[in-house]
């Protein structure tokens, strides 16, 4: 199930939370949402689920619009917001039955489904505990069981892994990208290698306004415009200075930049000027003045600079 937002304008006071937004999330898709906090990420969750009501605009999930047909959206929508809020003094399998009713699930279908959210969310070794006696990673779990039980087409998880250590953080992820499989997702977080590691497709959003969607890589890409090489150097014993390479390496026409990563080893990051390449030219320089070449290798953008880059303006 697809889902559609468009011109989405949240308004709070005079702050625009969310500043006229368009997006497509395609069924199947696990989409990624990353943004500073404030940035608009959790108002925009709330309006897809009809938690609340824009200024402007409007999301369609599949064929029903949160402006005309919010029932219709609830029945196809699993939630997870960041505070997920669970019911301490219940028993997990009282919980699971409780929220079944909620969803609406046929009496007969009810114990099948909590016992596949068990298994599914790996929860057999805790059912029976009440869900303050639970770490915070087995009440996460209890979260992504309440959003699935009716077995939604959309599901929406608003920092699923906050507050996780390691180990919880993998098996979370491991279970989204499970379900991901069969269901379109928007899963926001503030660990943005989690999202590069289980995400299809990345929105940044800032100060209510998207700034950059794509995926990781083409979004690294995009970021790192010039091209920029780690060169490493072995002079064989000739009296030659790491100051010399630099020099040689800064004399080469397309070079733009050189940084000395390692004096000893005679390391250096180079950029090249916009449009440029100077690999051949690397090359060429080392093969005229006897020295080896032991490193020539690609410096990629990392998605934290990106974010960066992109939210901090």
């Amino acid at each position: 199930m697809d889902i559609v937002v468009e011109n989405l304008t949240k308004i709070y006071g005079t702050q625009r939370a969310v500043d006229n937004i368009s997006f497509r999330v395609n069924t199947g898709e696990v989409l990624g949402f990353l943004g500073p906090n404030g940035a608009g990420k959790t108002t925009t969750m709330k309006a897809i689920t009809t938690y609340l009501y824009p200024n402007e605009g409007d999301v369609k999930v599949g064929e029903f619009s949160i402006l005309k047909q919010p029932e219709e959206i609830k029945k196809r929508i699993g939630y997870l917001p960041e505070s997920n809020p669970l019911y301490q003094e219940m028993p997990i399998i009282d919980y699971l039955e409780f929220v079944a009713n909620l969803q609406g699930i046929e009496k007969s279908r009810i114990r099948e489904r909590i016992l596949e959210m068990v298994k599914l969310c790996g929860l057999e070794g805790e059912k029976h505990k009440k869900i303050a006696e639970l770490s915070k990673g087995y009440k996460q779990r209890v979260g992504l069981a309440q959003a699935l039980i009716h077995d939604p087409e959309v599901l929406i998880l608003d920092e699923p892994t906050s507050g996780l250590d390691p180990n919880q953080i993998v098996e979370i992820r491991e279970l989204i990208k499970n379900i991901g499989r069969e269901k379109t997702v928007i899963l926001s977080s503030h660990i943005l290698a989690e999202v590069e590691a289980t995400c299809d497709r990345i929105l940044i959003i800032n100060k209510g306004k998207i700034v950059a969607d794509g995926t990781a890589e083409s979004l690294r890409k995009h970021a790192q415009g010039k091209e920029i090489v780690k060169v490493g150097v072995d002079v064989e014993g000739q009296d030659v200075s790491t100051d010399d390479i630099f020099a040689k390496l800064q004399s080469i026409q397309t070079v733009e930049m050189v940084d000395i990563v390692h004096r000893e080893e005679n390391t250096f990051d180079v950029q090249s000027k916009e449009g440029a390449s100077s690999l051949k030219a690397i090359f060429r320089m080392c093969v005229s003045n006897g020295w080896t070449l032991t490193e020539l290798s690609p410096v990629e953008t990392k998605l934290e600079d990106v974010f960066r880059e992109l939210t901090i303006k």
